[in-house]
């Protein structure tokens, strides 16, 4: 009697453990023999599980499991490596230790397609509880979410876990929008130079950092012209001077006035054309926190106001200049590529417009109220 044969499997392996369970085997687009993650109760489970597993390498979709082994500690210190020469020196820094302190501690022995949503939901509620700022939280957030998107991309895992995730809310503050008077009552207060500085705060819209980094090579005085090109960061404890945020340099109009002020300071600027305008008695680079105590809150304090920080100004010639000729005019100023930053974060409604509003909106009610005409309402 002829025996009949058993029929050759056309993909992969099967075998029976042991344990009574059977174990799958399959090779990759490379030739070598893989196992499954899991074992099978019966060899129609693993049929099944190697059918699935040969159309995600028919249709592209397979995933080395080598490289979903990877841990997080290994992928984001390749992923800074690759990223770094693309950012600015703070952000490296920044994004370092970010990674150094809230991901890699919490998550950096995982191996990347452990990682589920609800992982990532635990750590951004630990850190939570422990007190983090929600700026923080967010911050550390988003970075990881840059690290699991390039696994996603480098095809190391399917899907990132980072996403569906609640995140806590940024608390909303107000800038203090100053009158044009008030800022010029902090000016009159402040110590020469500082008063130019703020003066390019308030009527320049400058950052107080890009403010900082101005040089004699960035003004043109008899064009009233101001280059915007350089924002010092610092960086693991050192000053570095970068492009200024987004990277918007730009070009800006002052008015003769200012203009003529800094001339007469440039007149007595030592140095050649790459001198800071701005610097400490030592002749070194200003700093953010030394400034501020030593030079300007004692100016506002001087004009009688409270409550105002550097930016505050910034903001305050956004909204000047946004309320006289309009938003785009108030995003170039500010170098924000897209003006919907300007409205969000800067410009405010000025105080009384909505007064003058109804005002105008009632005289050309009044300017039709005795007429019958269709037309004299269109």
């Amino acid at each position: 009697m002829a025996t009949k044969r058993k029929s050759r499997r056309a993909f992969g392996r099967i075998r029976k453990l042991p344990s009574g369970r059977f174990q799958a085997r399959y090779p990759g687009p490379d030739g070598v023999l893989r196992a499954a993650d899991q074992t099978f109760a019966t060899t129609t489970d693993a049929d099944r599980w190697l059918a699935r597993k040969r159309i995600e390498m028919e249709e592209g979709r397979w995933l080395d499991p080598a490289d979903g082994r990877t841990i997080v500690r290994d992928w984001s210190a390749r992923w800074l490596t690759a990223v770094s020469p693309q950012l600015k020196h703070k952000t490296q820094a920044s994004y370092r230790s970010l990674i150094n302190s809230l991901i890699v501690p919490a998550l950096g022995d995982r191996e990347l397609s452990s990682l589920r949503p609800i992982t990532i939901v635990e750590w951004v509620g630990a850190m939570k509880t422990r007190g983090l700022s929600a700026s923080r939280i967010r911050q550390a957030y988003r970075v990881l979410s840059q690290i699991m998107r390039a696994a996603v991309d480098n095809e190391m895992i399917g899907q990132t876990p980072c996403r569906g995730v609640k995140l806590p809310r940024m608390p909303q503050t107000e800038p203090h929008i100053l009158t044009p008077l008030e800022a010029s009552r902090i000016v009159r207060s402040a110590t020469k130079p500082h008063d130019l500085l703020i003066s390019l705060l308030a009527y320049a819209g400058l950052r107080v950092g890009e403010a900082f980094a101005l040089r004699r090579a960035d003004i043109d005085v008899s064009g009233g012209l101001v280059l915007v090109d350089e924002n010092p960061a610092e960086a693991n404890g050192t000053l570095v001077f970068d492009t200024p945020k987004s990277h918007q340099k730009r070009v800006l109009r002052i008015g003769p006035s200012l203009a003529a002020r800094i001339g007469r300071h440039l007149e007595m600027l030592p140095g050649g054309e790459d001198a800071l305008l701005f610097v400490t008695p030592g002749g070194k680079p200003l700093r953010y926190n030394q400034w501020r105590k030593a030079y300007f809150d004692p100016a506002v304090a001087a004009a009688g106001l409270t409550d105002v920080t550097p930016h505050d100004l910034r903001a305050s010639h956004g909204t000047w200049v946004a309320d006289r000729y309009g938003v785009m005019t108030a995003a170039h100023r500010l170098g924000h590529s897209n003006a919907s930053v300007t409205t969000r974060h800067y410009a405010r409604p000025v105080a009384g417009r909505d007064d003058q509003v109804a005002e105008a909106a009632d005289a050309w009610m009044k300017e039709h109220e005795n007429s019958d005409s269709p037309e004299a309402w269109k």
